[in-house]
């Protein structure tokens, strides 16, 4: 792995004692609270479905993050409480991301893209607070850890859902921090989801026939989550990303029974190996995966515990999954992450003209939308097939809509406007891919066809959907030289003077004050009377 400069022996102890200090998930807790973002549940609620079920609705609501106190069966236990929904509406990003309450969508991708630039490489301390409590042989035990039974349809606990997996590239040495689901299957092991086509599969590949060294931690700043679920370039190191979002480097600690290293105020942290001999495998799931559908059952490889360090009274992270409409949750937030790091990579491909993009979030991210200022006939297709080609398409990209710079990508009035006037299938506008590689939990695809285990990933027939306005056309005078019609639009002047008489019309502003009604402008009236 690659580490910053190392510190001084003069300044080593200082630097030890920032780690104890520093950003961790109990300062985050505290600014969530200082923000009215949090709320301790202090009730008796089950780990088996009731967690999930309030998890579901106060996401559903936009509500804060929540902080389970009191859990059936977990009084005693070494780790009593669980937080989740911490970064799962968009005023907890902003906080998140230091951005004033009034930063829009395309604000937060643009703040994340000069970020990602930045990268701050981690930092090597010697302890610090994740060590204060070492568990090994038969001491070790996972069902002390409150891990939900996040929907009535997982085949059992889920301890991995809002956590950082850690492995090493064997070849470059370079870690990779990612975020992957696993179900506790006895008290010593966590059978994991694993693709062969992720960052983690490819360093499997790298250890067979040998097990491969595994660190997962569970509780540490959420800047973690955030980066560890975002589709990084592979040159990129997690770490150095979230010492780019926090201004300071990560501080890490080197594992017991593992050779990685790990945040040193961690909650929690589970050291292991995974054996890549599929007679090893048990089965894992079902689970409720991310699109809002249930994710079946199927041979998986397990990580053998080895470890367990945690600090005193932890607490434990985890996240509910699945979308679908009205129902979010904190993975779709981090879609403000993998957009950021997109256009950044469409970026460093070489395309230029790019002045939006936005990975939905009912989607999580399987429809990628892009505003470009169009220079050249091809743009859209161009910017497609490298959205398609890049690492991340595995999970992401599976449909590409390209429109304009007039329409607002994050308005789904706007898109389908652009959809209806300026798509014409015939023209070509609509074009086919594939098949591809692609999510491996797509229930769209046959299931036969979403063996990873056999195939490495699912298939997809992606589909780029042209809605910029088509050059075919000749310019014409009557359009302004241009290759299409201008759109009707209210002019700036009559704007102006429609907004100063307001008032004077009566329509519907009674109950403004006459400051609000004196810098009144019809942008303003749009957002109180949508139409206008």
């Amino acid at each position: 792995m690659n580490f910053g400069t190392d510190v001084a022996d003069d300044t080593r102890q200082r630097r030890q004692a920032d780690a104890l200090t520093g950003p961790d998930q109990r300062t985050w807790i505290a600014a969530l609270e200082a923000a009215n973002q949090l709320c301790r549940v202090t009730a008796p609620v089950d780990w088996d479905e009731e967690i999930g079920a309030i998890t579901r609705a106060n996401l559903s609501l936009g509500g804060p993050a929540l902080l389970f106190e009191n859990i059936i069966g977990h009084e005693n236990t070494w780790c009593t409480k669980l937080l989740t929904s911490a970064i799962g509406n968009r005023d907890q990003v902003r906080l998140l991301l230091g951005l004033g309450e009034g930063t829009d969508d395309s604000g937060i991708v643009r703040h994340l893209r000069e970020t990602f630039k930045k990268p701050m490489p981690p930092r090597i301390v010697d302890t610090g607070p994740v060590k204060e409590n070492v568990v090994e042989g038969a001491d070790i035990d996972l069902f002390q850890f409150p891990a939900p039974k996040w929907h009535a349809v997982d085949g059992g606990r889920y301890i991995d859902t809002f956590c950082g997996v850690v492995t090493e590239d064997r070849v470059t040495g370079r870690d990779n921090v990612g975020c992957y689901r696993g179900q506790i299957v006895a008290r010593d092991k966590i059978a994991k989801l694993l693709v062969p086509s992720q960052g983690w599969g490819g360093h499997m590949q790298e250890y067979q026939p040998e097990p491969m060294p595994v660190a997962v931690v569970y509780g540490w700043h959420d800047v973690l989550g955030f980066c560890a679920g975002s589709p990084f370039p592979k040159d990129i190191c997690e770490w150095d990303m979230m010492g780019a979002l926090l201004g300071r480097p990560v501080e890490l600690v080197a594992c017991e029974t593992v050779p990685l290293h790990v945040p040193a105020s961690a909650e929690i942290v589970v050291e292991g190996f995974i054996d890549p001999d599929p007679a090893t495998y048990v089965m894992e799931g079902p689970f409720g995966e991310y699109p809002g559908y249930l994710g079946g059952a199927a041979p998986a490889p397990v990580l053998q515990v080895t470890r367990i360090t945690h600090r005193n009274d932890p607490v434990l992270r985890g996240t509910l999954e699945g979308i679908r409409p009205g129902c979010l949750n904190e993975d779709s937030i981090t879609n403000f992450a993998r957009s950021a790091i997109t256009w950044n990579a469409l970026e460093e491909s070489g395309i230029g003209g790019i002045t939006d993009l936005w990975m939905t979030e009912v989607t999580n991210g399987q429809t990628t939308v892009v505003q470009i200022h169009k220079m050249y006939r091809g743009h859209a297709q161009q910017v497609a097939a490298a959205l398609w080609g890049s690492a991340g398409s595995v999970w992401f990209h599976k449909n590409v809509v390209v429109v304009e710079e007039d329409v607002d990508i994050h308005d789904p009035a706007a898109l389908d406007w652009a959809m209806s006037y300026r798509v014409n299938a015939g023209l070509g506008d609509i074009a086919f891919y594939g098949p591809t590689m692609g999510s491996s939990l797509d229930p769209s695809t046959p299931p036969e066809k979403n063996d990873s285990t056999k195939y490495g990933a699912g298939e997809w027939t992606r589909v780029l959907v042209d809605a910029t306005r088509s050059w075919e056309f000749e310019p014409r005078e009557d359009w302004g030289g241009r290759h299409y019609p201008p759109v009707d639009r209210i002019s700036p002047e009559l704007e102006a003077r429609i907004a100063a008489r307001w008032a004077e019309y009566g329509i519907g502003i009674a109950y403004l004050d006459a400051d609000q009604r004196e810098n009144l402008t019809l942008a303003e009236l749009s957002k109180r009377f949508p139409g206008v």
